[in-house]
């Protein structure tokens, strides 16, 4: 059945206008049979999961809204590298046995309740993603990640109904060319997750040895540091969890309705990537981390083209990573911020994320979000991109 819907009440913004309508289907296969429906029917569509990275426009959507709601983990099995060391071998060889477990996640079972799903059964691999909002079919359009861990590290496959063909497909993970924050879901490919595919490591064998069920090994410095541990070290997975979540909470990055420095987008920009080259032009204390070097794009005459990749000789552009909150603050933005008579600010825990105070518009969002990445650019040279996807509205 469609019919309207108030958007503001859809996103974790709590902004938006009105819909012309909406479906949402609650099982996989009346997603796909409605879904096909909206598509004949010539319509703008807009596709909804938790609401959670997604800014509407005051004025609403004039087209259907597809929510995604479907719900269910199923266990497809597991596979064994050396499980049997844990009864035979020593502790280091236990540690080390490759025993995973394959699941499929329904697109619209939220994020946080499969995290919390799978660290109570001892598989680890995606636990410092704990407190993420929204849906897991959202999850590989961002290719989402937090603390050292991404969805790419664990994601094996997605079904996927494709808007050229109308037919499910299953794209590997290479299909979907994940990177930082993006994926070709991202970058143009339309279509409907329906369902997305995990391996994680399954931490039993290890654990009958070592006596708990301990994490993938730490990547992120202010993790381990909460954690009072080094980098690569292994922690017990609920506390690994338990401390990820107080962290994003005292950054306003878990949804508390009796806070509103959550209503808002988590993260509204993204950290920017720029040449190592660029990247010395900045303050020397401007954080940044370097990245895997690309090779400079080039165009080679056919003549001189081997057939092969990167060129001898030619060297790879390095990359690294800047801090978005760092900038942020250091062009004058403070947490708190917020222009003359908006009640759309920056949130008083994190720079990073742009919030609704209460009464917002999403204009008065947008119109703050220029002002940020006016500062910015002006104080750097650096552009921001937001992470949100933006409907009905620029900046």
């Amino acid at each position: 059945m469609m019919e309207p819907v108030e958007l503001s009440t859809l996103t974790t913004f709590r902004v938006g206008g009105l819909s012309a309508a909406r479906v949402a289907p609650a099982t996989e296969q009346d997603l796909i049979n409605e879904t096909l429906v909206v598509w004949g029917m010539d319509e703008n569509w807009l596709l909804l999961g938790g609401g959670s990275n997604t800014l509407v426009a005051d004025a609403g959507f004039d087209g259907i809204v597809i929510q995604v709601v479907t719900r269910g983990i199923e266990v497809l099995g597991g596979e064994t590298g050396g499980a049997a060391s844990a009864e035979t071998g020593s502790q280091a060889d236990a540690a080390s046995a490759g025993t995973h477990v394959r699941l499929r996640v329904q697109a619209g079972e939220p994020w946080d309740d499969l995290v919390a799903y799978a660290v109570q059964r001892g598989w680890a691999g995606i636990e410092a993603l704990s407190g993420i909002p929204g849906s897991c079919g959202a999850a590989p359009v961002q290719n989402i990640g937090a603390y050292g861990q991404e969805l790419s590290d664990s994601l094996v496959a997605i079904d996927f109904l494709s808007y050229e063909t109308g037919e499910v497909e299953r794209l590997e993970r290479v299909d979907l060319d994940l990177g930082y924050r993006t994926s070709a879901l991202k970058q143009g490919l339309r279509g409907v997750v329906l369902a997305i595919e995990l391996e994680l490591h399954d931490t039993a064998a290890e654990a009958s040895v070592l006596g708990s069920t301990l994490g993938q090994p730490l990547k992120y410095a202010q993790l381990a540091g909460a954690l009072g541990v080094q980098l690569g070290d292994r922690v017990p997975l609920q506390i690994v969890r338990a401390t990820v979540l107080g962290l994003r909470a005292g950054k306003g990055m878990v949804l508390d309705p009796s806070d509103p420095d959550t209503f808002s987008a988590g993260s509204f920009f993204t950290n920017p990537i720029v040449t190592e080259a660029f990247a010395r032009s900045l303050p020397a204390d401007a954080p940044r981390w370097p990245l895997q070097p690309e090779p400079a794009d080039r165009v080679i005459p056919l003549d001189e083209y081997l057939g092969v990749g990167p060129m001898p000789g030619e060297e790879a552009v390095r990359l690294v990573k800047l801090s978005a909150a760092w900038l942020i603050e250091h062009a004058g933005v403070s947490r708190g911020f917020r222009l003359s008579g908006s009640k759309a600010a920056v949130s008083s825990k994190h720079t990073l994320a742009l919030t609704n105070t209460g009464g917002a518009t999403a204009a008065e969002v947008a119109e703050l979000a220029r002002y940020v990445l006016g500062r910015v650019q002006a104080e750097f040279g650096v552009n921001l991109h937001p992470e949100p996807v933006l409907v009905g509205l620029t900046l």
